[in-house]
């Protein structure tokens, strides 16, 4: 039922693309047109048009819309041939270009005819513009014809449609929501994370910023190694023939990822099944290539690390394997109250292997599955060259659904590698390995932590944890003691003592998410209890005693 209304949405937001493109010829007739796919959320259409188009034209184009609308005009489907279909649009280069191709792969051409507009489309679509009842133009943006740089540039207007007013404005509100929360905004305003144009995509990493980033490593490699996790470090360049035996040159340049120097560390050690499960877990730097036009702050980056680990286990052991894997998501998760569901991706057209490998692996991971009781859905073709995965798909407070970490079955790079292990028989065998990330890439989960939480970070991961401001200079020593009293708690605190009134350092403070601000005058220290005001801005007042008690407590149990 849920896929039903999903094609449904699609087709809704499909027609309304081709309403877009109507309007946009109606106000501007020498506009040629791109392509208007469906996309997650939404739609676009790209145009190439003399005209500049910007969010002020957005009410007039919105407005030619709804007339379209109101004439109930039809989608009609017709099938044509490339001669037909090049007569028919052979004043527009874009649509020619597409002609060409189809004309190539031998597709069966048709359009869809609304009104006077026709459009080169395969479908499918609503029955009548009247169906259209809700829907919203969002941005404009620049895109290259066909995503080549080589090619003329488009501008791309995007926008959304739902079946109901309540529905979009529901979605428009959450668009606001996360206006709020942009982790780019909210990361410059907690002095977290920077970037610069000699590097880019890759974040510089700011004092407060690091301590957020190396307390979540610090969590990740306490829990591990509870878990005999053993954590190991490998070089940043390697040649290349390293990845040519492992598979990745033909798909990257730089070091991508860690597993071809987990298999190299496995083939040094000598391995018996009684080292089963082995866990060689890292946190080594990691570089993609994203094109400029997809980077987008610290959720697609070219630098970044990820909490990786190489579990290594003999057949028999891949179920007790995947379930421990699935245990250490759910305390993961639970910590920072994310909801999160599994999908499966199968055998993509380029793969390593023998398909009777990989039907053998993808049946244990859709056991696994079906055993966890956990939501899970399967993504045909998206499984990695190496073997089938289960992607770690979370949604955050506002509803938006990420994919973070990733746990790969593969058969393939430890027989590419030539890795053995002594088996009870004491013959060699090849080991199996699963590839896990639990974050994911620790860039884009902070990036999403700090939406998901607007910056309010729980107080064991808060940069500061305390801060300390003074009503006047003559209490600054005493602020400065309780200040190294904290510090020698392991309390991330600072002192404020600018010429300010309490008003103001109180907002500023208030501003940086702090999550216990401490004011310090003459009452304060007459009365030796200190007056604390929390992130509600609730005020209490308590001694320090019991103050230190609490927050050791509370970042403890990281509550």
């Amino acid at each position: 039922m849920q896929d039903e209304k999903m094609l449904d949405l699609e087709k809704l937001r499909h027609s309304t693309a081709h309403l877009l493109a109507a309007a946009i010829l109606k106000l501007w007739p020498n506009t040629k047109l791109g392509i208007g796919p469906v996309i997650e959320d939404g739609f676009y259409y790209d145009f190439d048009s003399d005209h500049i188009f910007s969010p002020e034209d957005f009410p007039k184009i919105e407005k030619t819309m709804k007339k379209l609308i109101s004439g109930n005009y039809k989608f009609e489907k017709q099938l044509i041939d490339v001669s037909t279909a090049k007569k028919q649009f052979k004043d527009d280069p874009y649509k020619l270009d597409l002609i060409k191709e189809f004309e190539k792969e031998n597709k069966q051409l048709s359009f869809y005819k609304t009104g006077d507009f026709i459009d080169l489309c395969r479908g499918p679509h609503i029955e009548s513009t009247k169906d259209i009842k809700a829907f919203k133009l969002l941005k404009v943006a620049a895109a290259y014809w066909r995503g080549d740089s080589n090619n003329k540039q488009l501008q791309r207007i995007y926008g959304t449609s739902f079946f109901s007013q309540k529905e979009l404005d529901e979605y428009i509100h959450m668009l606001e929501e996360a206006k709020k929360r942009d982790h780019r905004l909210i990361g410059k305003q907690l002095g977290l994370f920077m970037f610069h144009e000699t590097s880019p995509g890759m974040p510089y990493w700011l004092p407060n910023g690091l301590i957020l980033y190396n307390e979540l490593v610090k969590f990740w490699r306490d829990e591990h190694t509870k878990l005999s996790y053993k954590e190991i470090a490998s070089p940043l360049l390697n040649k290349k023939e390293l990845y040519e035996t492992s598979g990745h040159w033909s798909n990257y340049c730089t070091k991508p990822m860690n597993c071809p120097n987990a298999m190299i560390v496995f083939k040094f050690m000598q391995v018996s099944y009684k080292d089963f499960p082995l866990r060689l877990s890292d946190t080594d730097r990691l570089h993609r290539y994203e094109l400029s036009g997809t980077l987008n702050g610290l959720l697609r980056v070219r630098s970044f690390q990820q909490d990786d680990s190489h579990n290594f286990v003999s057949e028999d052991m891949i179920k007790s394997e995947y379930k421990h894997i699935f245990d250490v998501c759910e305390k993961f998760y639970n910590l920072f109250n994310l909801e999160y569901f599994f999908r499966m991706g199968t055998r993509p057209e380029k793969f390593l292997g023998d398909p009777k490998t990989w039907d053998k692996a993808e049946k244990t991971l859709k056991e696994i599955l079906k055993e966890s009781n956990k939501k899970f859905d399967i993504l045909e073709g998206d499984g990695a060259f190496y073997g089938p995965k289960i992607d770690i798909l979370m949604k955050d407070c506002l509803g938006r659904e990420w994919q973070m970490g990733t746990i790969q079955l593969d058969f393939q790079l430890p027989q590419r590698f030539e890795l053995k292990y002594t088996d009870k028989d004491g013959k060699d065998k090849t080991p199996i390995v699963i590839h896990r990330v639990i974050y994911g890439s620790l860039e884009r989960f902070i990036g999403i932590l700090i939406e998901h939480t607007a910056g309010k970070f729980p107080l064991w991961l808060s940069p500061v944890q305390v801060s300390i401001i003074t009503v006047a200079d003559r209490h600054i020593d005493f602020a400065n003691k309780l200040r190294d009293e904290l510090v020698n708690n392991n309390i991330r605190v600072e002192v404020d003592n600018r010429s300010e009134s309490i008003g103001k350092k109180v907002r500023d403070q208030q501003a940086m998410k702090i999550n216990y601000i401490i004011t310090v005058g003459d009452r304060e220290i007459a009365s030796k209890e200190l007056a604390i005001r929390d992130r509600e801005n609730k005020v209490i007042n308590i001694t320090k005693e019991c103050f230190i008690k609490n927050l050791l407590d509370e970042i403890k149990n990281k509550k």
